[in-house]
């Protein structure tokens, strides 16, 4: 007798092979078989006539480190059939690390990690980090090494290279969260510090995850027309070097331009993929798009402090006549502070004006107010057109990923919508077959990242299992409504238990800490 037993749906398995009819029985917390199954008899059987039966999605980028342990419920993604989480992105994150590594990263990541409360949760390495998901949170979480981390516990905060034997214990500190069941190391080459890292500390980080199959995961050096031609080559140097698989998250680039270095570097032997949100919007924190950075050296006390200095702002007024990133289209998002929160939702430069200062005097005194924890909604360099979404899409080294951020009165519609958009949206509108669609939220990412159990609809499997609705899926968020939920997915089983069903929430917790396997 099976627990669960899935009849009558058009099974989608996550192969990319076309869908077929099939039932799908589930005991424990496994797929165990999948085929007509006739009067097999079930404690609990669904009825997915009309609708599609395929594995939980895997997001590729998502900030829900603290998130899942603050919000286990998590309605934002299991709305839209994720069951895991790959965190630890870009670089600042929050394991493995000492209490005050941590606590710098609650801080400085407060804009778009949250510096939500976990209370009863701490931890130190990998091991506790991932425990801390076991029966608590309502989807699974792997996660990256970030060498922000790294560096912070060994290193600090100073803007130079590690000596021979600070490389030599961060090189340890890399092994050990990959002998704990880390799935890569991940850098963030805009955020402090692992902006200081160079490519040489960066291979010989990557050489430590080559032997476990880890990948490195980088928010590079830059996106744009001009930056990414070499931060890819850079990327790709650190590929062949560590002998290691490489991957570009939040691949916001302009595909013309960049899909033939990612071609010819893969017939140059370098194992590249990347991840993309179908959005022309990005969202980040405003103190990474406004502030050079040298303002930010020494962490947030000592940026503050700069940032009170008539002298510093002075300066800072031809960093904003000629800004890295497009600061007229910065919408803030997220501003924890409850004098100012009531300017979530407008451009910056518009809030400056309500403010009644200039535009830089207003950016230094909110930075100053939210301890630099002011997040924001902005948009892609100009030259990026709607147009490289889909051809992005359609790439094979393409797999999804939300990028995800759960804080703030006016975040980016893309924590809860991306995946339904891509199931909705993008394969009605023929940029995705349904099988692709799904191949590219599910087994595409899990295979990438070790989860070598997840992302496939065969007996023997993990049981993360979505039935969705493909006539009726659809995202609803939008940037006035960064929080509307998406519809059309009908069950979701995370580990064999429902925490979606009939279309209904349930209160169950089965979500795990997973580990990369071998």
């Amino acid at each position: 007798m099976f627990d669960i037993l899935i009849r009558n749906g058009r099974v989608v398995d996550g192969s990319g092979l076309p869908w077929f009819h099939a039932d799908v029985g589930i005991t424990g917390d496994r797929i165990t078989a999948v085929g007509r199954l006739g009067k097999a008899a079930a404690k609990q059987t669904l009825d997915a006539a009309g609708k599609i039966v395929c594995p939980g999605f895997v997001d590729a980028h998502v900030h829900g480190d603290l998130p899942l342990l603050a919000d286990p419920l998590h309605e934002a993604g299991v709305r839209q059939g994720v069951t895991t989480h790959v965190i630890g992105q870009d670089g600042v994150a929050f394991a493995p690390g000492s209490p005050e590594t941590q606590a710098y990263m609650r801080l400085y990541t407060a804009g778009f990690n949250g510096n939500l409360p976990t209370p009863g949760k701490q931890w130190r390495t990998i091991t506790e980090f991932l425990a801390a998901y076991d029966g608590h949170s309502s989807i699974n979480a792997c996660t990256l090494v970030p060498n922000g981390n790294v560096r912070m516990e060994v290193v600090g905060l100073d803007p130079r290279k590690p000596t021979a034997d600070e490389l030599k214990r961060m090189r340890a500190i890399v092994r050990e969260g990959m002998e704990q069941g880390a799935v890569g190391l991940s850098s963030g080459l805009d955020y402090v510090p692992s902006i200081y890292s160079d490519e040489d500390e960066l291979t010989e980080l990557c050489e430590e995850i080559a032997p476990f199959g880890g990948i490195y995961v980088t928010h590079m050096r830059g996106y744009n027309e001009q930056k990414a031609p070499p931060a890819l080559q850079e990327v790709f140097n650190i590929g062949k070097r560590a002998n290691c698989g490489v991957h570009v998250s939040h691949f916001n680039c302009i595909a013309d331009q960049t899909i033939p270095l990612l071609d010819a570097a893969r017939n140059d032997g370098v194992d590249v993929t990347f991840d993309l949100y179908c959005y022309l919007y990005g969202s980040t924190i405003v103190a990474m798009l406004t502030l050079p950075p040298e303002i930010l050296e020494g962490g947030i006390a000592a940026t503050v402090e700069r940032l009170k200095n008539p002298a510093v702002r002075k300066q800072l007024e031809a960093a904003f006549a000629n800004p890295r990133f497009p600061i007229e289209t910065i919408r803030l998002a997220n501003i924890p502070h409850d004098q100012l929160r009531h300017l979530e939702g407008m451009l910056l430069p518009a809030a400056a004006a309500a403010a009644k200062q200039s535009l830089v005097d207003f950016t230094c005194d909110l930075l100053i107010a939210t301890n630099l924890a002011a997040g924001c909604v902005i948009r892609h360099f100009a030259a990026r057109q709607d147009s490289d979404i889909p051809k992005l899409m359609k790439h094979p080294l393409m797999m999804a990923g939300s990028d995800g951020i759960y804080v703030g009165g006016r975040p980016h519609p893309r924590g809860t919508g991306c995946f339904a958009r891509y199931l909705g949206h993008y394969v009605r509108n023929g940029t995705w077959s349904l099988e692709e669609a799904v191949m590219k939220c599910a087994y595409h990412t899990a295979r990438r990242f070790g989860l070598k159990d997840r992302g496939l609809i065969r007996a023997g499997m993990a049981a993360d299992v979505v039935v969705f609705d493909d006539a009726t899926i659809a995202d609803r968020s939008t940037y006035d409504d960064g929080k509307a939920l998406a519809v059309g997915v009908e069950h979701v089983l995370v580990n064999g238990v429902p925490v979606l069903l009939n279309g209904d929430r349930t209160t169950a917790r089965p979500g795990r800490g997973l580990k990369r396997q071998d």
